[in-house]
């Protein structure tokens, strides 16, 4: 029997301009699929300040580590939502600029165990496409809430900062 996350990840990838974005952010430390905890404390922080305005909100999740390199218990992540320049922060709410720029972005709706997979995927696109990662940071934006989605499925756009060859 075939594993789920072993299953062909069907995506298309575009490569755009993005742009600059603001937000703030609950830094994760440990495995990434654990990063949801973050996502909790963040999203209970924002709500009573009204911060979560959908579809204008954008939710996303920033890769700091190449998991192929850090040691999953020191890998480093951020749980974000898009805000205003110069919102107030405080207590283990950050601000952060993400910078914007040339990215490969694959849209996919996968599982919840598909997201390496997911991230393989573009990288073996990434490598016969004419462009090569660069040190930009990655992420993942989150384009529906999966505890609605009739098969719990992630439908997100990961963007991936690349320059040409």
């Amino acid at each position: 029997m075939t594993n789920p996350s072993e299953r062909a990840i069907a995506m298309t990838v575009e490569v755009k301009e993005l742009p600059e974005l603001h937000v703030a952010c609950i830094r994760h430390v440990g495995s990434y699929n654990r990063i949801g905890s973050a996502f909790e404390r963040l999203m209970h922080w924002a709500g009573p300040r009204g911060l979560l305005r959908f579809p204008e909100t954008k939710v996303l999740a920033v890769y700091h580590d190449d998991p192929d390199v850090v040691e999953e218990a020191n890998l480093t992540s951020s749980a974000c939502i898009t805000v205003a320049t110069g919102t107030s922060v405080g207590g283990d709410v950050e601000a952060m600029t993400i910078p914007g720029g040339l990215f490969a972005v694959a849209y996919v709706e996968i599982d919840a165990d598909q997201f390496g997979a997911a991230w393989n995927a573009l990288m073996e696109w990434l490598a016969t496409s004419g462009y090569r990662p660069d040190d930009r940071m990655c992420y993942e934006v989150y384009l529906n809430d999966h505890e609605t989605h009739p098969e719990r499925k992630f439908i997100l756009d990961i963007c991936e900062p690349i320059r040409p060859l």
